[in-house]
Parts: structure tokens; C-alpha cells; sequence
């Protein structure tokens, strides 16, 4: 999941922001490499991190409301 979307997301804002030109391919394969490790640790890291704090939480239900005829 990292791998395929810090590949997009780097082609889509390389092509936005410096267009097709002679030195797009070397500066998208940089931007995606710095992309890549930042997503590969945040997909590994994240999930861990709001399990812990989920499991903080308490959740309480609201009792049903029974209606009286």
C-alpha cells in the first residue's frame, strides 16, 4: 500500500508542479524515494499508535429507550 501510493501521488505532484521535461524522471524517483520511507514508516507506525490510544477509550452505550404505551 505504501509502495503503490507514494508512486502516484509523487508522479501526480511532480508532473503538477514541474511538468514532462528532461529532468522529470530523476527528480520523480527522488521525490518517490523520500515519499516511499515516509509512508512505509507511517503505515507501519500509525495503526499501532491509534490502536493503543482506541484501547484507552472507553465506549459506553446508551441504554435503549423503552417506550411506555
Amino acid at each position: 500500500m505504501a509502495f503503490s501510493m507514494s508512486f502516484f501521488i509523487s508522479f501526480i505532484l511532480v508532473s503538477i508542479n514541474s511538468g514532462y521535461d528532461h529532468i522529470f524522471l530523476s527528480t520523480w524517483l527522488k521525490t518517490w524515494s523520500q515519499a516511499f520511507i515516509c509512508a512505509f514508516f507511517g503505515a507501519y507506525f500509525f495503526p499501532r499508535v491509534i490502536q493503543q490510544m482506541m484501547r484507552r477509550i472507553n465506549f459506553v452505550e446508551k441504554p435503549p429507550i423503552i417506550e411506555k404505551d
